[in-house]
């Protein structure tokens, strides 16, 4: 049984032995020693405190507590203090996307569950925070899936001659059955400035010459091995294969057509998504005396379909002809193994390095696996990776260094080349999608090798297709393409992976998590929708709504409800809505919006993370348009800050009255049915919790020691319904 109380009933006879008045204390002074000027609280008050029962007994809400769940967990002072004084935690940050999404989009639930585990013990409920924010988020993981797609160019010099194509004129190239029309069609490419064939299938085509592109003559010598590669897609599902005119013994293959080391077919098949035909024709695949060889892109199988082949990437390869670049590093495309790749520093079990398989190469059979378990930003060269040049690099001759990577989250990389002189890259950043990076630089006749530095960022590196060249050589390799993402592929994308997040969250947390925090922060300061646009920049922020638009509350809400408890109580919450009424008011519309949609929002969070100097007539007018919205409301992370990490007592005095006056108010004007609770943000002015949200402003109601303030007793006042000019009325309230 609790009561609602100002002095723990073992107290009562000091409370009757002295007024009402003197037990509650006086903020301006001390009865005994005048007025109160110093840091410290004087004794007697002191022992008032002491004496107060904790913090849930005066209240019948919710009293809940912002905390730390690694602190709570490893700290028994700290977790001792949770358990005495709240019937609620919110973690501040162990529960939100950032903190549980890996680079895989991956939850690890393994925290969570421990902490939950941890505050069941206890009799605590756990509210969860938060689903949809706009800060911390793995903000790298959601950017990587809208990211640009890269596709790898051929894999050589392109000796196919596509100049007839790019101008529009078909030289050189054959319509011979043409179909409904075949046209080069601008800004229909792979990207948004490329150009496409266009091959429209009539209503009666039904063989595969009914739509036929024949190339030019590509000159050959027939001991070679040769690859013919382009990207495809159509409008709707079709077919295709390749065929030849004269020069192989076999006019109508059947390949491999993605070389994947797949089955060998008759055709290939289409989508309305880009994919990549890749054959290969061997010397035994040409007739004897052949010089040349022609082939046709056959597309008349299926009626009324509409191809689109992107010009840049038809190519034709001499995979035997010499290479035209000559690379000054001997393997750089990792293919069998990391021969002349060495680890430098440091050759300790921090660092493995190793051949990745196929599947997590750029293109190829393999690639360099690094994995680094340090992070030093300003000693990259901890963790290096180095390969000698074939030769020393001359002096001020031109060079350049290019090569792919990626890595499993954040990271950077940063190369170096080792010689009399050495020089520097500056530190280029890393994500899970491939990237190409080049670095030119003069040589100064000194340099023999280069090192991959990645001893910055802890983390594990995959890098592929490493060249060094002096940039006088022709040919090689045609660049890698980057696709940009359709806004319509985007929409759809990041929906996804909201659904993703918060269907898994709240499944997992069905049994053990009845409150939440589904949308936080979403209003501007004016009141007004935010739209991703605000220009922050913080590594951990992601804008969901700059992809799914107004309605991206309405689906998180439905989602939330759909997969929790049909009784979760479903919050949105904002801040700084005491000092700027149009913000409140725009949240209680926006609210309005999302339940026209067919979702609820059962209640609205006001955050108040406030000072001294906060508007008390605006936090009145709040309370009463919070009120009039019908909802539940919460104050869910109320602090009030002092701007000093050495408060005087007239200070601390001030901070007490303040926490009671917006208790009050809140129990004022938000009707008991109305009334969810209150939710402390933090515990003490410990600098364990202060290291970065509101540092040297000891805002909470313990000191960085864990002794209560004068806050906890304005705190517990305001609780147990103490009339701010009238005094302790002496009632006790049973729960």
């Amino acid at each position: 049984m609790k009561y609602k109380n100002i002095l723990p009933i073992v107290a009562l006879s000091l409370m009757f032995l002295s007024s009402c008045d003197d037990n509650l204390m006086d903020w301006e002074k001390d009865p005994e020693h005048g007025a109160v000027t110093g840091a410290e609280l004087p004794l007697e008050l002191v022992e008032k405190i002491s004496r107060y029962e904790p913090l849930k007994n005066y209240t019948d809400f919710v009293l809940g507590n912002g905390i730390g769940a690694d602190l709570y967990m490893s700290d028994a002072a700290y977790r001792k203090i949770v358990n005495e004084n709240f019937d609620e935690v919110t973690p501040g940050y162990a529960m939100k996307h950032g903190a549980m999404v890996n680079s895989k989009g991956e939850i690890n639930f393994a925290t969570i569950d421990a902490f939950i585990a941890e505050t069941k013990k206890a009799g605590l409920k756990v509210f969860g925070h938060t689903l949809v924010w706009h800060s911390n988020q793995n903000a790298s993981y959601l950017n990587s899936i809208i990211a640009p797609t890269v596709i790898p160019g051929s894999s050589g010099t392109n000796i196919l001659d596509i100049a007839g194509l790019k101008s529009g004129a078909f030289t050189n190239w054959s319509r011979n059955n043409p179909g409904k029309g075949i046209s080069v069609v601008a800004n229909s490419g792979l990207t948004s400035t490329s150009q496409a064939v266009q091959l429209q299938s009539s209503a009666t085509s039904s063989a595969t010459y009914n739509l036929q592109l024949t190339s030019p003559n590509v000159p050959i010598n027939i001991a070679h091995n040769y690859e013919i590669s382009f990207y495809i897609k159509s409008d709707v599902a079709g077919k295709g294969r390749i065929s030849f005119n004269g020069s192989l013994t076999n006019q109508y293959p059947y390949k491999d057509w993605y070389a994947t080391g797949g089955s060998w077919t008759e055709a290939f098949a289409t989508t309305s998504s880009w994919q990549q035909v890749k054959i290969k024709l061997a010397p035994g695949d040409f007739k004897a005396g052949s010089t040349s060889f022609q082939f046709n892109i056959d597309l008349g199988y299926l009626p009324n379909v509409t191809y689109l082949i992107d010009v840049n990437t038809l190519a034709v390869v001499d995979l035997d002809a010499p290479v035209g670049v000559t690379n000054l590093v001997s393997n750089g495309k990792f293919n069998t193994d990391l021969t002349g790749w060495s680890q430098y520093n440091p050759a300790v079990p921090t660092v493995a390095m190793t051949l990745a398989p196929t599947a997590n190469a750029y293109e190829g059979n393999g690639a360099l696996k690094v994995v680094n378990a340090t992070s030093d930003a300003a000693n990259q060269w901890k963790t290096q990776i180095h390969a000698d040049f074939t030769s020393k690099l001359i002096l001020d001759k031109d060079y350049t260094i290019s090569f792919m990577i990626r890595s499993e989250a954040t990271g950077s990389v940063r190369c170096s080349t080792t010689g009399t002189t050495a020089h520097y890259q500056g530190d280029q950043a890393t994500s899970p999608t491939w990237k190409l990076i080049e670095w030119k630089f003069k040589g100064n006749g000194t340099e023999t090798g280069l090192n991959f530095d990645l001893g910055g960022t802890a983390g594990t590196y995959y890098i592929d297709n490493v060249v060094v060249s002096d940039g006088t050589s022709s040919g090689g390799a045609t660049p890698p393409v980057n696709i940009d993402k359709t806004d319509a592929e985007k929409t759809t994308i990041i929906g996804n992976a909201m659904a993703d997040w918060i269907t898994k969250m709240m499944a997992h947390y069905k049994t053990s998590v009845f409150a939440w925090d589904v949308v936080n922060e979403p209003m501007k300061e004016d009141g007004t929708l935010r739209s991703g646009n605000e220009g922050d920049t913080a590594t951990d922020y992601f804008s969901w709504v700059k992809y799914l638009g107004k309605d991206y509350a309405v689906t998180a809400f439905k989602l939330a409800r759909a997969n929790g408890n049909a009784t979760d109580k479903l919050f949105i919450n904002d801040y700084n809505l005491e000092s700027r009424l149009d913000k409140c008011d725009g949240l209680i519309e926006y609210v309005k919006y999302i339940e026209s949609k067919g979702a609820t929002v059962d209640g609205i969070g006001t955050q108040m993370h406030i000072s001294l100097t906060t508007d008390k007539d605006k936090i009145v007018q709040m309370f009463q348009k919070l009120a009039a919205s019908g909802k539940l409301i919460k104050i869910s992370e109320l602090d009030i800050r002092l701007g000093t990490a050495t408060p005087t007592v007239e200070q601390q005095a001030s901070q007490a009255a303040m926490y009671q006056y917006v208790i009050d108010m809140y129990k004022k004007y938000i009707p008991a049915a109305q009334q969810y609770g209150i939710t402390i943000w933090g515990v003490s002015d410990s600098v364990k919790e202060h290291e970065f949200w509101l540092p040297n402003e000891s805002p909470n109601l313990w000191d960085a020691n864990y002794v209560r303030k004068h806050a906890y007793k304005g705190t517990a006042d305001g609780l147990a319904g103490k009339d701010v000019s009238t005094g302790f009325s002496g009632e006790l309230v049973k729960k």
